[in-house]
């Protein structure tokens, strides 16, 4: 796949995310740039509360207009969303091969990533990411409770079983592309929460645990310390008595 050089001299980019421990969609844009070697700045907008007037609002309302993380700015462009990060980058760094370069594995990998993008809202909404709990009680109760999850569930491991029966894996797509970066967040919550998966799955989730990319944002995460009450409704902070 050819994409137009890029035609001013690169500068420093500079990626703003959210805590680490929660934050699934900054997640995904770290580990993506992170795991290729692009170089970049980290800024961190601290998880304080959603609510307008909070001090995360007014700083992410104040780099972009959807007042999310993450946000990408490389001098004076700045691009918000995940989907719109990654195709950036793979257009800004096409020796990195972000996406497959077969054109049918790219639309195929294309079409994973959009799915993640914008589905399987009930498996997100009820097991939300927390890197450092491990929840097996919540997970259950869940799956026991919440059908529309366990629908999703069933979908999500489909697809992956798909995918990764084309060339027995180890990764979607053999080589490590986007659609691993935007899954990566699943298979922490899959962890956190022990939900039950199949061998073929549990094969793939222990390689994107051990891409290099997904451990430096684990062992961030878990050196965070930053208990969000309003992030976690369902315990008390891991100190707490």
């Amino acid at each position: 796949m050819a994409y137009p050089s890029r035609p001013e001299p690169l500068a420093m980019l500079t990626l703003h995310i959210g805590n680490k421990n929660y934050s699934s969609w900054s997640m995904r844009s770290w580990v993506l740039m992170t795991q290729v070697g692009i170089p970049f700045q980290e800024v961190v907008l601290r998880f304080d509360s959603f609510d307008p007037g909070s001090q995360f609002k007014r700083s992410a309302e104040a780099l972009s207009p959807s007042g999310t993380v993450p946000v990408l700015v490389d001098g004076e462009r700045v691009v918000w969303d995940t989907l719109a990060i990654a195709e950036y980058l793979a257009e800004g760094f096409p020796e990195h091969a972000l996406w497959p370069l077969d054109r049918g594995e790219r639309a195929l990998a294309r079409s994973a990533t959009a799915a993640m993008h914008s589905g399987f809202g009930a498996l997100r909404s009820h097991f939300p990411m927390n890197i450092e709990a491990r929840l097996p009680d919540i997970g259950a109760r869940v799956l026991r409770s919440q059908p529309e999850v366990v629908a999703d569930l069933q979908r999500l491991q489909a697809l992956w079983e798909r995918l990764l029966a084309r060339h027995d894996g180890p990764l979607l797509f053999e080589r490590f592309s986007i659609a691993d970066a935007f899954f990566a967040p699943v298979v922490m919550r899959l962890q956190t929460y022990a939900v039950p998966v199949s061998p073929r799955v549990a094969r793939y989730m222990q390689q994107v645990q051990a891409l290099e990319g997904v451990q430096a944002w684990v062992a961030a995460a878990l050196a965070e310390h930053d208990f969000r009450p309003f992030e976690e409704p369902y315990r008390q902070a891991p100190d707490a008595p």
